[in-house]
Formats: C-alpha cells, structure tokens, sequence
C-alpha cells in the first residue's frame, strides 16, 4: 500500500513519533515559560497527526483499542489545530 517493507513503514512510523515527541517537550518547556513558539508547537501537532493517520496504514483485520485512540486523538488534533487557527485572528 505505501510502497515501504514492514519494517521499514515501521521504522517511519516510529521516527515520526520520536520527532513529534521531542517538539512537544520543546513546546511545553515554552509554554510553561509563557513563551510559547511556533515551529515546535506546529511540529508537535503535524507529527502528531501524522503518526496517528500512519498508525491506519498497517495491516489489520478488526477494530482494536489502538485504532479507537487513534481516531480520538484525530478528531482532538483537528480541534486543537482548528482552534490554533482561530487564535491567530
């Protein structure tokens, strides 16, 4: 389906993750700061959507707790990224 081996989908699928995590340390480390950046913040949520949309592609066969978190966590990035748009007006 993506045209990637297992194992290397996988590998992908974990970096994207690692990076969404260390923009999301970067961004709270801000925001606890009350100086809260861009770049990490939009990071954290780009990376974010992008493991959960990825965690779709593997191979299932039936609904799993894992794919209910991740459709929750879809709808709550399009609310937080909605609602970071609505901010800069």
């Amino acid at each position: 389906m993506t045209g990637f081996s297992l194992s290397a989908f996988t590998l992908l699928h974990v970096l994207i993750s690692l990076i969404g995590i260390i923009a999301g340390l970067i961004a709270l480390t801000g925001w606890l700061k009350s100086d809260p950046a861009r770049t990490p913040t939009a990071t954290f949520l780009a990376t974010t959507i992008l493991t959960s949309a990825t965690g779709f592609m593997f191979p299932f066969t039936k609904l799993l707790p894992s794919h209910i978190v991740g459709i929750i966590s879809l709808v709550l990035l399009a609310v937080a990224t909605g609602g970071a748009k609505m901010v800069e007006w």
